[in-house]
């Protein structure tokens, strides 16, 4: 199955299309310029250079979060508009499930940590068990300090958010391997169209482990 994988989740945004097993091109943002001006013409790119139009896509994967407010919803957008123009099924990818799954084989336990923001980080625990990553805990948005508090083992540590962490029993992954990426979004992807769990345009809805600022400060107002 020919797919475009978006990862819009952090700074370290991308874009990625893969044919079954193939990994045909990526392209990584660095969005000190917006995912909203960089984003569909990375998708362009990636596609002229594979020379496919837009019509040969047979299914869409999108990181879903947890992770930047505003990241996720140009992500979300942009593929809901392309799911919609060209009629095509959307896997809808956690983020740390992405991030987990970079690492496959590893013998410790992998936990992803993206940067919450507001002395948080977004985590959670995975295995590799049975082929794959298997995750053991909830999503979580927690403290630093909670979060190494709950480590039993030694860990490896992914993500844009592991300098916040402190504990004797995590080591940090190797450095090209610690942020999203929309490949793995788009290798997990293809697993869950091929399985049909897909979704709709109206149903792609973000992995929000907290309210924005948005909803706080609406929600300042109707108790103020």
């Amino acid at each position: 199955m020919r797919v475009l994988a978006v990862e819009t989740s952090t700074l370290a945004g991308g874009v990625a299309l893969l044919e079954g097993d193939r990994l045909l091109g990526e392209y990584r943002l660095d969005v000190r310029v917006t995912h909203s001006e960089r984003l569909m013409v990375a998708v362009d790119r990636v596609l002229g250079d594979a020379g496919w139009p837009s019509e040969a896509l047979q299914g869409l994967a999108v990181a879903v979060g947890p992770g930047s407010f505003t990241g996720l919803r140009i992500g979300l957008s942009t593929v809901k508009g392309l799911a919609l123009a060209l009629s095509i099924p959307i896997a809808a990818v956690p983020t740390l499930d992405a991030l987990a799954a970079s690492l496959p084989y590893a013998v410790m336990p992998v936990c992803p940590v993206l940067d919450a923001r507001k002395g948080e980080v977004y985590a959670s625990l995975y295995r590799w068990r049975d082929g794959a990553m298997r995750r053991e805990w909830d999503y979580l948005a927690l403290s630093p300090a909670a979060l190494a508090a709950r480590f039993e083992e030694r860990v490896i540590l992914v993500g844009d958010g592991i300098g916040h962490v402190r504990s004797p029993l995590a080591e940090a992954a190797p450095a090209p391997t610690r942020l999203p990426s929309a490949a793995w979004v788009g290798h997990l992807g293809q697993s869950r169209l091929a399985r049909g769990e897909t979704v709709t345009p109206a149903s792609l809805v973000p992995l929000y482990l907290r309210p924005s600022e948005a909803e706080l400060r609406r929600h300042a107002v109707a108790v103020g």
